[in-house]
């Protein structure tokens, strides 16, 4: 039974429904093709975290790409 849970960022650049369905799909054919796990109890999560919840070397994602412009 695996369990896989893909964590982006949420708000503006959070993936659409259609983006979501096809990671899931996704997900789900290579876990089946390469470890030939059954699609019927793999559960793929998809958690959006906000950018001001997401860091990196010490700062906020938020604050990361305001300094990047």
């Amino acid at each position: 039974m695996p369990y896989v849970n893909i964590k982006v960022t949420g708000g503006a650049e959070a993936p659409n429904n259609e983006q979501k369905a096809e990671l899931i799909r996704g997900v789900t054919e290579l876990l089946a093709k390469v470890l030939g796990k059954n699609p019927a109890t793999t559960f793929v999560i998809i958690d959006e975290v906000e950018m001001d919840n997401w860091g990196i070397a010490g700062e906020s994602v938020s604050e990361r790409r305001r300094k990047a412009r």
